[in-house]
């Protein structure tokens, strides 16, 4: 049987509360991905040019480090990867932490939560972190998604 897990990023909290849902309604280990050094209300301000999130994402190669590296990914098939949308692609933490282990064979399942923007080149931009995996198209999961639509979006990818 395979084995699925719902790895997410959420400085917010609103990712979290999607990510421990979907868990829940699929069955799947939970892991939350984290900085080495968590991101403060300044750090996210989007507006400003000078904010730790601008500075990472206005940078491709930029990796902020993990907080720590104890995911046993080999044990799962099925990754469900979620984040909050930044500029229109995900944080670069998420790179982080594909970059840190091998998803040969796995299949990676992301999804966002964003305030206004889709899903853009998200998909196109984590494609070279993980290689060897099979990444599906992304979905939005914002709010409260419905167990009913979360476990047939689950069942169907």
């Amino acid at each position: 049987m395979a084995k699925d897990l719902v790895a997410y990023f959420s400085p917010t909290g609103n990712t979290a509360r999607v990510a421990k849902k979907l868990a829940e309604v699929i069955g799947a280990d939970l892991y939350e991905i984290r900085p080495a050094v968590p991101y403060t209300g300044a750090d996210l301000n989007w507006m400003d040019k000078h904010s730790r999130s601008t500075l990472e994402m206005n940078d491709e190669k930029s990796r902020p480090e993990l907080a720590d590296r104890d995911a046993n990914i080999a044990e799962y098939d099925r990754i469900f990867l979620g984040f909050p949308i930044w500029w229109y692609v995900a944080p670069r933490i998420i790179n982080s932490f594909l970059e840190s282990y091998d998803f040969s064979g796995k299949t990676i399942v992301p999804f966002a939560t964003s305030g206004g923007s889709g899903f853009g080149k998200t998909v196109t931009g984590l494609t070279p972190s993980c290689p060897g995996a099979m990444i599906k198209s992304g979905r939005l999961l914002n709010g409260n998604p419905a167990e009913a639509e979360l476990r047939s979006w689950a069942d169907n990818t």
